[in-house]
């Protein structure tokens, strides 16, 4: 157990620093001999970060073998930093990150927070400042739409592009790109990542203090 706690505190120094895929993609391939999730050894506090990781989508893994991510997050007095690497990807790709109130379809109440872009390599990051902790949510007292306060707990990540996706297989059966409304054109891929080891009503923001 040990072992795993230093590989675990390893990744989040390389994941911090921006080093080569391969090395994070070596520590979370060591770790996933462990039941849990990969995260830290408890829930963060203020200046105590939370780290997890980001799981290849529902038929990704034929496709994309090696596609896999790692957030970091920072909650802050105010609010939080969220870093987050990819890795395992096409070279050169586009995605968009978003926070979503589910994991997998039909996904919830979702919100746009960034792109990451892949390099030659496959491998990107961002970082983005936020309210990313326990106390995220959204509502809409009227308007165009009408719903409760809805808390959005979960992170997914989407192909930019919807033909990439389906020139890379990733879309068996399907005899065109399918389209989703997740980048800011709403003309994007399907989902590559997400937090499904999480479960549905508490995914890993849930565990974020300030």
């Amino acid at each position: 157990m040990n072992i795993l706690k230093h590989l675990r505190r390893r990744a989040v120094t390389w994941a911090a620093a921006g080093l080569a895929a391969t090395a994070v993609a070596s520590a979370l391939s060591l770790t996933a001999a462990s039941a849990a999730p990969v995260t830290s050894a408890r829930a963060a506090g203020l200046g105590r970060s939370f780290t997890f990781a980001l799981v290849p989508s529902p038929g990704i893994k034929s496709c994309l073998p090696h596609a896999g991510g790692l957030v970091t997050i920072v909650p802050g007095s105010q609010n939080d930093t969220m870093h987050v690497s990819i890795f395992g990807m096409p070279r050169n790709a586009g995605f968009d990150l978003f926070v979503i109130q589910q994991p997998g379809k039909p996904f919830g109440v979702s919100w746009y927070q960034t792109d990451v872009n892949a390099d030659s390599r496959g491998f990107g990051q961002a970082t983005v400042r936020g309210v990313f902790d326990v106390e995220t949510f959204s509502v809409s007292p009227g308007g165009t739409t009408t719903f409760a306060p809805t808390h959005q707990y979960h992170l997914g990540l989407w192909f930019n592009d919807p033909s990439l996706p389906f020139n890379l297989g990733c879309e068996p059966g399907a005899t065109s790109p399918i389209v989703t409304p997740f980048n800011g054109e709403q003309h994007a891929g399907i989902q590559v990542l997400n937090t499904a080891e999480f479960p549905v009503n508490a995914g890993p923001l849930s565990h974020v203090h300030r």
